[in-house]
């Protein structure tokens, strides 16, 4: 799964490829990728808080889309918002991970996409920083048909 994954985010958003991104590790509730510091720094040798962002939102989306495929589920994802919360500066690699929310809600988007054909539901992310979270995010995606 990590690699079909990996192939789409690099066939279809080539700005993962410029930034390194890299599918790490999957376990049907979380998703895990990686981007290296050395294609992701700002100013202050820090992480870019772009690269931050759009590390979050790939984690989640990329859950879903794990998660959607598993289940036989077709259709286009695409996120309708997304909030992030910068708390402390990343030094390393970013380390991006989304989590599903429950079960329940997971089946309560399956079913409204099934009777409506669009659905949507928030997912949450972090990033890991020294001594706790770096970055939370969280995203409404939609599911449509």
């Amino acid at each position: 799964m990590e690699q079909t994954l990996q192939s789409i985010l690099d066939q279809a958003i080539p700005l993962t490829q410029a930034m390194g991104i890299r599918v790490e590790r999957y376990t049907g509730r979380e998703l895990t990728i990686l981007a290296p510091l050395a294609n992701n720094f700002n100013h202050l040798g820090t992480a870019f808080g772009g690269s931050l962002y759009i590390a979050a939102v790939l984690s989640s989306w990329g859950l879903l889309y794990l998660r959607l495929r598993e289940a036989g589920v077709e259709g286009n994802i695409v996120i309708r918002r997304g909030g992030v919360e910068y708390l402390r500066p990343v030094s390393g690699d970013i380390v991006a991970t989304g989590t599903m929310p429950p079960d329940a809600e997971f089946h309560d988007f399956l079913d409204t996409y099934a009777r409506t054909g669009r659905a949507k539901m928030v997912i949450h992310a972090e990033v890991a920083g020294d001594g706790g979270p770096a970055v939370r995010f969280e995203g409404t995606f939609a599911l449509v048909k």
